[in-house]
């Protein structure tokens, strides 16, 4: 196929090329750009089409493939990569939000609560509290991750009930912390 008749050819499915990326992209911008970038790259490769086959075709795979590459671009962008130790920002995006726990209890009762639990759901518990990954917890009790992880959410479980019942509700829990 020469020069001038795969320009040709390449000018009759313009506009369908152009429809497609609009689809894709549902922006008129972007679609221009994927066009052109899918135009300057079947262009630049002109030499890899094997006449005979279907020019549509190797077109729109071009330009799907351009897509979901520009695609993946965006999304790893997105990406927030988390280099703490602990783990305890992943995904926390661009707000971070104050955990104001401590002042709507008063430390000493919560710690007079977390005394009375159960030793098989305190020490995983304060272990986690203290910054121990599941998995160091597990390591440390020779337990198994899951039983760690149930443990920890039972203790927590418990200990909502005990502030429920101690506080009755949020709301009496600030109440009493502002005194």
């Amino acid at each position: 196929m020469s020069q001038l008749e795969f320009y040709t050819r390449f000018d009759q499915l313009s506009t369908l090329l152009q429809s497609f990326a609009y689809n894709l992209t549902k922006n008129t911008e972007d679609a221009k750009d994927l066009f052109q970038e899918t135009a300057f790259r079947a262009m630049t490769n002109r030499d890899k089409f094997r006449p005979g086959t279907n020019l549509k075709a190797w077109l729109f795979t071009i330009m799907k493939n351009i897509f979901i590459n520009n695609y993946r671009k965006k999304a790893k962008a997105n990406t927030i990569m988390d280099s703490t130790d602990n783990l305890y920002y992943l995904n926390s995006g661009k707000q971070s939000i104050a955990n104001g726990a401590e002042s709507n209890i008063m430390m000493e009762e919560l710690i007079q609560m977390i005394s009375g639990l159960d030793d098989s759901i305190r020490i995983p518990f304060l272990m986690h509290y203290q910054g121990f990954k599941y998995q160091e917890i597990a390591d440390h009790l020779d337990l198994p991750l899951g039983t760690v992880k149930s443990r920890i959410f039972f203790a927590r479980k418990e200990l909502k009930e005990l502030i429920r019942g101690h506080y009755g509700s949020l709301e009496l829990a600030q109440t009493a912390a502002a005194r």
